[in-house]
């Protein structure tokens, strides 16, 4: 066994790459409190003071600064420091905290946007030069886009493609670094190479070369450690160690990419093990390792991106989505829950609370009660925390995945994501009854329906029209993925990141939805009621009058909650019906980031009463006050959506109540909420993201944001500063429902 490993039980992880091996073997699980828990240290509280005056500036700002000479990639800058002196851990993603890189692969028009957007200008060489000799992957994606799908994309019946900015959704194993060091990850690769033979078809040629990529990046991110004065060619040898190896894989990842999500993956019981075996050798105190924790949960902090106006506009509050999956149970059912997934969270009291990095709490009835009451207090205290169903993941991915993005799970370093953003439903049961043609221009999106007649809509006519045009944009959309993925390998690929995946990695293809309940409730509506259309001059249907009432999605009524798992079955079928590149395995989410109010501004009157521009409910929510029969009834609405058969890549419920509502006494309200959280999850849904406040609080907050500098608040599957959304934003969440009883 290598000098670093000794200490560590051996096993499959000595002999091959396997974290997840190592990790069984060698973790200690923790079942006590957080009473062991220690507070920041002076370096800490000097570093996160810089931080906090940086970042007090940038929000007046939006960007503090940009790097307009030096292109994205991973040793593409000189070592930055917070505080040389006192950074514990080291690496930012410039020269300097908060200096945002410029990324033109993509597509260099984005670039020209996002620098016009803040006072920029693209240093003079690099425009000429960048677009004399490089093709981007907007240029090759547009170069391939069929017209339908350009039609599909302007109308917004498919929004927010990554086809002009990073997929993002990739998480690399960073652990791989520090258990491995890099000279042993090449050698490996290496090996995959001279094994990639026989006849050479596209997908022979095309992995050969990105393993040759993969090689180059980690002989790279070799380099960009060393320039810090760390020689990470070897494993890590302590807790310290393999925080900054781990960081520093992670820091490639950010420096290279501008992905919609850069998620950090799952770190905490495998830092645990090198923390324990340090402390049983007295070479470290519980001080020194939160100090650690803290200094890493900063650098993760600042990680920033150059995004556009209109990039803002649909995931709005500037996220990054660095989210760090913690707990869940092994697959013979030990919790994996140790002090440093303690650590992790306790950031949150330490350093403030802040959206990021993203805490995504895995979830089981089994957990320790003590840890589950200790996030459940967090989560009460600083809406800073989702938590996401453990005990339905975990079969489908075994106990060493993670969460990308929000809600998306992967086996970490063995499948990969090609993210797909969303088609909208409720546009499309819209086209369905108007002929294809768009309500709000008029304009031609899809073929082969007809303008439905009557006076009123008849139930299984819709349906019907409904279920065809789902055949036909579930084509489309299958289409623009597989166009925008090939591209995206082509032009813009993550060498860096997937250079810390097997070679053999499993492709997901992850679709998403969005306006799930506002079909539900217009599907209802037209069966248990009676809708009228209103058309205009050209026979398009631009309002509805109903007349009675209907069941309506999120008060447990399985009439309506059924029609919503109907629609959900239906979409994933047909999508599962198309080949996708790389032969990626289909996957479906419903959720919609903050977008949900660009969604509903592309659409027009719905026939469950929705007026024109009004916005979606978030992800899989009910429409906002429409769930009126308390929190468990919104609650085991969503929970019917069929997570395993049918959206795998995640169903996003973001639920707010009020404090009172879980009891007048601190510990009343974390036993209710730990007890809500349980029979969520036993129902086997998926994911909750909790917000306990009150609405008169974010009111005042967007009458006077200087008073609330700190609020967060969970919006669809991630958190953001309430003061960073726009102000439509802000009155879509006070809009929605705060539950005043369970």
């Amino acid at each position: 066994m290598r000098e670093e490993w000794k200490g560590f039980f051996d096993g499959a992880w000595t002999k091959e790459i396997n974290v997840r091996d190592f990790i069984q073997k060698n973790y200690r699980k923790y079942n006590g409190d957080e009473s062991f828990l220690e507070g920041t240290t002076e370096k800490t509280d000097h570093v996160w003071h810089t931080c906090s005056e940086l970042l007090k500036k940038e929000l007046k700002k939006h960007v503090l600064a940009v790097d307009t000479k030096n292109m994205s990639g991973i040793n593409a800058f000189e070592p930055g420091y917070i505080s040389e002196e006192d950074d514990v851990i080291v690496g930012l993603q410039t020269d300097k905290p908060l200096k945002r890189i410029v990324n033109p692969y993509g597509g260099i028009r984005m670039v020209y946007q996002e620098l016009a957007a803040y006072g920029y200008h693209l240093d003079k060489d690099v425009d000429k030069y960048f677009n004399l000799y490089r093709k981007t992957h907007n240029d090759g994606v547009f170069d391939a886009y069929t017209d339908e799908i350009k039609k599909a994309r302007h109308a917004g019946l498919l929004t927010g493609l990554p086809d002009a900015y990073g997929r993002g959704r990739i998480i690399g194993d960073y652990r791989r670094v520090a258990l491995y060091g890099i000279d042993t990850l090449i050698e490996e690769k290496k090996k995959d190479f001279t094994r990639i033979t026989g006849p050479m078809s596209d997908d022979t040629i095309r992995l050969r070369e990105e393993v040759s990529m993969q090689i180059q990046a980690l002989e790279e991110i070799k380099e960009m450690a060393k320039r810090y004065g760390f020689d990470i060619s070897g494993p890590a040898r302590n807790g310290k160690e393999a925080v900054q190896w781990t960081y520093f894989a992670y820091l490639a990842a950010v420096k290279e990419n501008n992905g919609a999500a850069m998620s950090l993956g799952r770190v905490d019981a495998f830092f645990d093990i090198y923390f324990e075996r340090d402390l049983q050798k007295g070479k470290i105190t519980e001080k020194e390792i939160q100090e650690i924790i803290d200094q890493f949960v900063i650098k993760l902090r600042l990680v920033r991106h150059l995004r556009t106006p209109d990039y803002d506009e649909l995931f709005s509050g500037d996220p990054t989505w660095v989210t760090c999956s913690i707990g869940g149970m092994t697959e013979d059912l030990r919790s994996m829950v140790t002090k440093t997934s303690y650590r992790i969270v306790h950031t949150l009291k330490n350093l403030d609370t802040s959206p990021e990095p993203n805490m995504t709490i895995l979830w089981s009835e089994k957990l320790p009660e003590p840890f589950k009451k200790y996030c459940a207090k967090m989560s009460i205290l600083t809406d800073a925390i989702q938590y996401e169903n453990d005990d339905i993941m975990r079969p489908i991915y075994g106990d060493d995945y993670a969460i990308a993005c929000c809600v998306s799970a992967m086996r970490v370093g063995r499948d990969m994501q090609f993210f797909g953003a969303r088609c909208n439903l409720a546009k499309t049961l819209l086209y369905s009854m108007n002929g294809g043609i768009d309500e709000m221009d008029g304009t031609k999106v899809l073929d082969g329906f007809q303008k439905m007649e009557g006076d009123v809509l008849e139930y299984e006519k819709v349906k019907k029209e409904y279920f065809r045009a789902i055949e036909k944009v579930a084509e489309i959309y299958s289409d623009a993925m597989n166009i925008i993925h090939y591209m995206h390998d082509k032009y813009a690929y993550e060498k860096g990141q997937m250079a810390l995946h097997d070679t053999d990695v499993r492709h997901l293809m992850a679709y998403g939805v969005a306006g799930l309940s506002v079909v539900a409730d217009s599907l209802s509506a037209i069966k248990y009621a009676k809708v009228k259309p209103i058309r205009n001059e050209d026979g398009i249907m631009v309002d509805f009058e109903i007349e009675g009432d209907y069941p309506k999605y999120g008060n447990d009524d399985d009439r309506v909650d059924n029609l919503a798992k109907e629609v959900l079955a239906k979409m994933y079928q047909e999508l599962t019906k198309h080949k996708c590149y790389k032969d990626a395995e289909v996957t479906l989410s419903v959720l919609t980031i903050t977008s949900n109010v660009v969604y509903g501004s592309k659409t027009g009157a719905t026939p469950d009463g929705r007026k024109k521009g009004v916005a979606f409910a978030p992800g899989a929510n009910p429409m906002h006050g429409r769930d009126c029969s308390g929190a468990i009834a919104s609650l085991n609405s969503v929970a019917k959506l069929d997570y395993t058969n049918c959206c795998r890549d995640g169903i996003s419920n973001t639920f707010s109540i009020v404090p009172t509502a879980l009891g007048h006494s601190e510990e009343e309200q974390i036993e209710n909420l730990v007890s809500l959280l349980d029979g969520y999850f036993i129902q086997k849904a998926h994911h909750l993201n909790v917000n306990v406040l009150h609405r008169e609080t974010l009111i005042d907050a967007m009458k006077h944001p200087d008073k609330y500098p700190l609020l967060t608040i969970r919006v669809s599957g991630y958190a953001v500063r309430f003061n960073r959304l726009t102000r439509k934003q802000q009155e879509e969440v006070i809009a929605r429902t705060f539950h005043e009883k369970i």
